[in-house]
């Protein structure tokens, strides 16, 4: 074996300059693949945190059944005791009590249909990024005040400013006419038309009493900060819900589900795109490959009439093209870990994203997520498909003849 591997180590720099360039096409294949593939991963890990943080949270306290039917009887009862009860309990995490109804709303001049949103001022921030949304007067500051916030476009719609005092009317849980009217301390914008249009934010207290709540509400919202360790946390916050009770509580897949879809979209169309680049680099492998079994076409035919069968040439063949595998998986693997390394600690940046990540609240850098698995995945599929573009130079050699490949020039 240590013969055959010498002898395919001396067949592959007979024409060094290919052999490099090759192994070179290899390396910057695989240092891209590692770069692009961490990056998506990092990417994935910021969009899911930011759009879990900016609302929905990691993991939610519900009652059972209202995340199909989202009814307003379907509550969590003493839900602000529960909510103090898990902050004692897990104070590293962030959690907040929440109840949402609807509601018409009217200004002067015109009314339209909103979800309400009930919330703790004091702790809403730490699950939400809306209330640093705020771009015109303030975030709700008192638990029981008659004052509301607004998205933008919902204000644009309504003709009303900071100030101005809006009229609610719903129903409360059981049934009986809610009414209020509320003062606008605050107007946040998004920057999404629909959201800013539909939602809007009173204090959980003063929701109660319009609403006719008697103290319950219908999510405990839990940011968990990271999607990591969500699993395991969700594992110990129902150890920790009261035995009596029948709450259930939902992760964030199941209340985000079209957030996994849209994430397996984007990495089918990215694995498309690499796909094609893999291939590129396995024709290269044929192409050198192929040219290098034709040019000693003379020299494996001499070497077969002395007893040499063309399996044992195959997979010579096969053992210089895994050695060129080998060095643009190792190089490029260091290289691309090394370079991903780098701009994970530093971030990337994509020209003009300042402005449109200051707009939605996002950080204007994006951090590759090393692991790996985003540092071996690439490599290795790009070392399977060489040694699969090989193995037809190396089965061209079955049908090679002793006597005419002695003839070849």
């Amino acid at each position: 074996m240590n013969l055959v591997f010498r002898l395919a180590w001396r067949n592959l720099w007979r024409h060094p300059r290919r052999t490099w360039l090759t192994t070179g096409a290899m390396m910057f294949s695989n240092m891209l693949l590692v770069f692009m593939i961490s990056l998506q991963f990092g990417m994935y890990g910021l969009m899911i945190d930011n759009t879990l943080q900016s609302f929905t949270g990691h993991l939610q306290i519900q009652a059972p059944g209202y995340i199909d039917d989202k009814k307003m009887r379907q509550t969590v009862a003493d839900i602000v005791p529960l909510a103090e009860s898990l902050r004692t309990e897990f104070p590293e995490q962030k959690i907040a009590a929440r109840a949402t109804g609807f509601a018409l709303v009217s200004s002067k001049d015109r009314s339209y249909g909103i979800a309400v949103f009930g919330v703790e001022p004091a702790h809403e921030p730490g699950v939400s990024t809306l209330p640093g949304l705020v771009t015109g007067g303030r975030f709700l500051d008192d638990n029981d005040a008659t004052e509301i916030i607004i998205g933008a476009a919902l204000a644009r719609n309504l003709r009303v400013e900071l100030g101005d005092e809006l009229t609610l009317l719903g129903s409360g849980r059981d049934g009986s006419f809610a009414a209020a009217v509320v003062n606008i301390v605050g107007i946040f914008d998004s920057g999404i038309t629909d959201f800013d249009r539909s939602i809007t934010e009173i204090p959980l207290g003063f929701f109660q009493d319009v609403f006719y709540m008697d103290g319950s509400g219908h999510h405990v919202v839990i940011n968990a900060g990271t999607i990591n360790g969500v699993e395991v946390l969700q594992g110990r916050i129902e150890a920790a819900l009261p035995a009596d009770g029948d709450l259930v509580v939902h992760d964030w897949d199941a209340l985000q589900p079209g957030l996994q879809q849209a994430i397996k979209a984007d990495m089918s169309s990215a694995f498309f795109m690499y796909g094609i680049l893999v291939i590129l680099v396995a024709f290269s492998v044929l192409n050198t490959q192929l040219m290098s079994v034709l040019e000693r076409t003379h020299e494996f035919g001499i070497v077969m009439s002395l007893g040499l069968t063309p399996g044992r040439l195959g997979r010579l063949v096969l053992l210089e093209t895994s050695i060129m595998g080998v060095l643009g998986l190792v190089f490029g693997a260091i290289l691309g870990g090394l370079f991903t390394y780098w701009f994970s600690v530093n971030g990337f940046a994509y020209p003009g994203m300042d402005e449109m990540a200051a707009k939605f609240n996002l950080p204007a850098r994006f951090y590759p997520q090393v692991s790996t698995l985003s540092l071996l995945i690439g490599p290795v599929v790009v070392f399977i498909f060489t040694i699969l573009a090989a193995l037809y130079p190396a089965l061209k050699l079955h049908k090679l003849h002793p006597v005419e490949a002695m003839r070849a020039v």
